[in-house]
């Protein structure tokens, strides 16, 4: 055998490694991308209720009618009162339950006796437009138990929600789909 035939097998051997390298090396790349976007978490968007002003730009600054936004009742911390002020519109002399008296401009918030002097106040969400009317009124004098929160089922994710941009103290955050709601605590 002669220099120029080993330096042919040699160089077929190269290209040949080459060529195999490059295979490997592809379909490493190609694994890795399909690892990367499998990983990839969805976001979506959460009210923060600390950070929530119930400003009423949620009822109208969504891209949906009826927004996505909606009033959530954290029982655990509300006091079943008689008088609600997340229920009853500000002044009120008599405990009215005329539509006139309520604060919740859709009837959305509900309210049924439970024994004296205790009611209980269940939302009504398919009437819910997200106005904050209620929520502004039981975190001014009352406890705080009437919050607002996107409903993931509602909201079709928009990358640049217009609420998010329209909020005026940031309370829209994206988090990781498996994330629960940020829930209103007792203060």
């Amino acid at each position: 055998m002669s220099n120029n035939e080993k330096n042919d097998i040699t160089r077929r051997q190269f290209l040949s490694n080459l060529l195999r390298g490059a295979s490997l090396l592809a379909i490493g790349a190609s694994a890795g991308a399909l690892l990367f976007k499998a990983k990839k978490v969805e976001l979506v968007w959460q009210i923060d209720p600390k950070k929530c002003t119930r400003c009423g730009r949620c009822a109208t600054e969504c891209v949906l009618a009826p927004s996505a936004v909606k009033c959530v009742h954290e029982y655990s911390i509300c006091g079943y009162c008689k008088l609600c002020f997340g229920f009853f519109a500000p002044g009120q002399v008599k405990l009215d339950t005329g539509a006139e008296n309520q604060l919740c401009p859709t009837g959305a918030l509900r309210r049924k006796f439970v024994e004296d002097p205790y009611y209980e106040y269940t939302i009504k969400e398919k009437l819910c437009i997200g106005c904050g009317k209620c929520v502004q009124g039981c975190n001014t004098f009352g406890n705080g138990s009437l919050y607002l929160q996107v409903r993931h089922d509602r909201c079709v994710n928009c990358n640049e929600c217009s609420i998010a941009k329209a909020c005026p103290n940031d309370a829209f955050v994206r988090v990781p789909a498996g994330t629960p709601y940020i829930k209103r605590e007792h203060t």
